[in-house]
């Protein structure tokens, strides 16, 4: 049984990207109930039709299975690889703030916060790539 006890990350198997990683399914759960429930509301089972902010929906959730699971591949690699907790949680932070950055912006017809949204996504890749072929 699963205890959600409070405990100790120490010793634990990749306790960063277990953390990233809960976080992103939950971020992919929100995205997906956002694109339902629109798809809903318009009546609109499979495309876009004519709406725009179900079109933009669909591209956030999109756009976040593009880029979410090379970044936690390249995360669980570089933590199995024992890189420096800092690089770890950045990486994993960038990820994560950047999604959310993303899909703020992406979810209003005006994006200021898409480009940094996609900056951070940027940068956790390039930091994690860094971080793989340094270690």
């Amino acid at each position: 049984m699963v205890s959600l006890r409070k405990r100790s990350l120490e010793g634990e198997m990749l306790p960063v990207t277990s953390i990233v990683a809960a976080l992103a399914a939950l971020s992919l759960v929100a995205l997906s109930i956002a694109v339902s429930l629109r798809r809903k509301k318009v009546g609109v089972r499979l495309g876009f039709g004519e709406d725009p902010t179900l079109m933009r929906r669909i591209r956030a959730q999109g756009n976040f299975t593009e880029y979410v699971p090379l970044a936690l591949i390249v995360l669980a690699i570089a933590e199995y690889r024992q890189a420096p907790a800092v690089l770890l949680w950045t990486i994993g932070g960038l990820l994560i703030a950047g999604r959310c950055l993303h899909f703020a912006g992406i979810m209003t017809a005006r994006t200021p916060l898409s480009a940094p949204g996609m900056a951070g996504t940027y940068s956790a890749l390039i930091i994690g790539a860094i971080t793989l072929l340094s270690i």
